[in-house]
């Protein structure tokens, strides 16, 4: 924000500028920084800038061949100088001058640095000045009455705060002698215009962070419109208490305006209408293409303000005028129509709670009947704080109402003031997203057919309306777009690849759009998260992955942040499943046998179970790490290796008898496999190595210890809180039965146990890849 007392002292004096040919702009991707980028390049200046973010506006600039850097920086500012000379800088008022690398290498070249309000002001010398000013409707009137001027062949230049869609940008050049603009009260920026004429549409208490209290920001609005010489005026709207109070204040001639019945008639017999009074209402003063009585108010005064043109050297055809107005398309996020059919989406800027009655009356004007949808972005703390009470009865007007996280601008964050404050006023339906990112997704959710839409605010919000319509044209493709997650930085990546590569293949098969993404190479090498995100962003993410940050909850984590649906459990449940000494305690806790062990966290520790024993790392896959101990020498060995790995360890008794695994799919147990290593023990090499292992399925056992070994997977998949597919891995001795750990993320491969007990039920590897997608669309249905 700026200090009247900064503005006072930090910037040169505006005729500065006289000796100037090239200029630098900072913050030049605004609606009002790029019209005065296009002012200067087409009086043929040099320019150039910089703004913090790429966007649609910096992009047009560039179209146009005006060189914008993205990110501020002195070495820009030092390059453009080199081929420039009598330079100036431009900074928007956005711009902290106390942080920005530009202003300091303008400063030590001893550069003039100016408003963006001083540049215009110099720059619209040569014209007469029609100001068109007030806390709201600026830019749609100035867009109007610049309409109106140009039908009437008047030639103007129109200079607006937003792209004029007829124009398709903020500035139409012109070769008249007059010049319509957008003149901001906020940091009084409209005192470095000398008006001929200003349209006041009303004043209201804003920008108080600035003037402090509405009478200072009154008298600044009187000190303005006194500027405006006797061969100008005021026209100003009857009906707004503030601007009837500026016109009471004032000694210049005034023109008044107004819907109301005391002054329509008044109004209207100026204009040479003859329009009676009995004919009042709003819908019969203008056919406008813009809805809503405040676009009507506003049509009026640009009506208006055109009729004071009329001296005794001109004449203004007010007919030709009026059907300029009548024309008007609109300015970009003013009551914005970006899409019409079974859901409509508008984009509008309405950010002051007088602007959203308005608006919301105008849409509900043009869509009778239907549910009115808004989605609001409170734009400043300072201004939020200021209508804190007045924002809820505003919101409320709207049928269902959708909040988001406060726009800061360039704010820091005022303690106790929270867009949650208003929420809690909101009476009707309401949702309250802090993130505003994820608007998209859950407005998407909550819409039915009919449905009208609005994203507003000042903000970011304007990304809203183009986001959501992207979201539902998500819905357009069928084919459900499936990343597949592979590789990982644990020691199975080699066969997390290996499962990867067969996934994608037999997902691509059964018709989905499947692509494979190292997480690994996407977050430590690339450092780009976008193909997770907005309406680009997976229908599923299947995890491929195994091993610690696979099935520890790590990448579950992730996903959950990135808000993108994912096969398998959650984090919970990875994390217990991966901490092999707490799932034993959860599942000994539920009549689940296991065997004895002891956990160990160093080497000197004295081990209570004897040899044999299983040593294995406590944190880690199945087989890694893993030692078969025949003698008390051999688990102090495992021990040293074991604990290689973070997490601790494990020393259990060896329970020897018929190894098997049972996958447990959806909530539903599968055939158990038998294990018979060629040789040896089931290590990683055996289970890995295709032929080492013979894979039994179902396992030669009794049916009553098959029904019984299903039974205890389920319950084990239950008690852990596991979703989606699970192996659990058990030994069978003679009629007990002991689990030995829970898989989260049982392997896919040629040799992996849940597609052949899966292909023993039935089911080919492409129904089986197919029924765990469906299963993680299912369960993620109202959280994606």
């Amino acid at each position: 924000m700026r200090k009247r007392a900064e503005i006072e002292a930090e910037f040169a004096p505006t005729d500065a500028l006289n000796a100037c040919r090239s200029f630098y702009m900072v913050g030049i991707g605004g609606a009002g920084m790029s019209a005065l980028a296009r002012m200067l390049q087409h009086r043929k200046f040099g320019v150039a800038g910089s703004d913090v973010v790429a966007s649609l506006e910096v992009e047009r600039l560039r179209n146009e061949e005006i060189e914008v850097h993205v990110g501020h920086s002195a070495t820009a500012l030092r390059e453009f100088l080199g081929s420039h000379q009598e330079c100036a800088l431009i900074v928007t008022d956005a711009v902290d001058l106390n942080k920005s690398p530009e202003i300091a290498e303008a400063r030590k070249k001893g550069l003039p640095v100016v408003r963006r309000s001083q540049a215009l002001g110099w720059l619209l010398r040569p014209y007469k000045v029609i100001a068109v000013t007030g806390t709201h409707g600026k830019t749609t009137t100035t867009g109007l009455l610049g309409a109106g001027l140009i039908a009437a062949g008047l030639d103007p230049l129109v200079v607006v705060g937003a792209a004029i869609l007829d124009w398709e940008g903020p500035i139409r050049e012109g070769n008249g002698e007059y010049a319509v603009v957008e003149a901001c009260e906020a940091y009084e920026a409209y005192a470095d215009i000398n008006p001929h004429i200003v349209l006041l549409t009303n004043l209201e208490p804003d920008h108080l962070d600035y003037h402090g209290t509405y009478e200072n920001l009154r008298d600044s609005m009187v000190r303005f419109v006194s500027k405006i010489p006797p061969s100008g005026g005021l026209v100003y709207c009857a009906d707004d208490r503030g601007a009837s109070e500026i016109a009471e204040l004032t000694d210049v001639k005034c023109l008044a305006y107004g819907l109301s019945e005391a002054w329509l008639q008044q109004t209207f017999n100026k204009f040479g209408f003859g329009m009676n009074a009995s004919e009042s209402d709003a819908g019969k003063l203008l056919k406008l293409n813009l809805p809503g009585d405040h676009n009507r108010m506003n049509a009026t005064g640009a009506l208006a303000a055109a009729s004071l043109l009329n001296d005794e050297d001109s004449v203004v055809e007010l007919d030709a005028v009026e059907m300029g107005i009548a024309r008007f398309g609109g300015a970009e996020r003013r009551l914005q129509v970006l899409l019409e059919g079974p859901i409509t989406v508008i984009d509008d800027y309405a950010h002051h709670p007088s602007e959203i009655v308005a608006s919301i009356q105008g849409v509900r004007q043009r869509y009778p009947g239907r549910r009115l949808v808004v989605v609001y972005q409170p734009h400043m703390y300072s201004r939020t704080l200021e209508h804190i009470s007045d924002f809820p009865p505003a919101l409320n007007t709207a049928d269902f109402v959708v909040l988001t996280d406060i726009y800061p601008a360039r704010e820091a964050p005022i303690p106790g003031v929270s867009s949650a404050r208003i929420a809690e006023g909101i009476t009707k339906p309401m949702r309250y997203v802090p993130s505003r990112h994820l608007l998209p997704r859950q407005v998407k959710q909550i819409l039915k057919p009919g449905d009208v839409v609005v994203g507003m605010g000042a903000g970011t919000i304007s990304e809203f309306a183009p986001d959501l319509i992207r979201e539902i044209e998500r819905d357009v493709n069928p084919t459900k777009k499936v990343v597949v997650i592979y590789g990982g930085d644990s020691s199975e990546r080699e066969v997390s690849i290996l499962s990867g590569n067969a996934i994608a293949k037999a997902l691509n098969n059964a018709g989905f759009d499947a692509e494979l993404i190292d997480v690994t190479e996407c977050l430590l090498r690339k450092g780009n998260v976008i193909d997770f995100t907005g309406s680009i962003r997976p229908d599923v993410a299947f995890l491929a992955v195994h091993g610690t940050h696979a099935e520890d909850g790590a990448i579950q984590g992730f996903l959950e942040l990135m808000h993108v649906p994912y096969t398998g459990s959650g984090i919970y449940a990875s994390a217990v499943a991966m901490d092999k000494n707490r799932t034993k305690q959860l599942l000994s806790a539920v009549g689940i046998r296991c065997p004895k062990g002891q956990f160990i966290k160093t080497e000197s520790e004295p081990i209570s179970i004897l040899a044999p024993a299983i040593v294995k790392p406590n944190r880690e896959g199945s087989t890694v790490g893993l030692t078969f101990a025949e003698t008390h020498d051999q688990i102090s060995e495992g021990i040293r290796m074991a604990l290689q790995y973070p997490g601790g360890c494990l020393v259990e008794e060896w329970v020897k008898g018929m190894e098997i695994s049972v996958p447990v799919l959806c909530g539903e147990a599968l055939p158990p496999v038998e294990i018979c290593p060629a040789k040896g023990s089931y290590d990683f090499a055996n289970k890995y190595t295709p032929g080492a292992t013979e894979e039994i399925v179902p396992a030669r056992l009794p049916e009553h210890l098959l029904a019984e070994a299903q039974r205890v997977a389920l319950l084990a998949h239950e008690t852990l809180g596991c979703e989606g597919a699970t192996r659990t891995d058990m030994i069978v001795r003679g009629e007990e039965i002991f689990v030995l750990e829970v898989n989260t993320l049982p392997g896919m491969t040629a040799t992996s146990l849940l597609p052949n007990s899966a292909r023993a039920a039935g089911m080919s590897f492409e129904q089986l890849c197919t029924r765990i997608v469906e299963d993680a669309l299912n369960r993620h249905a109202t959280t994606s």
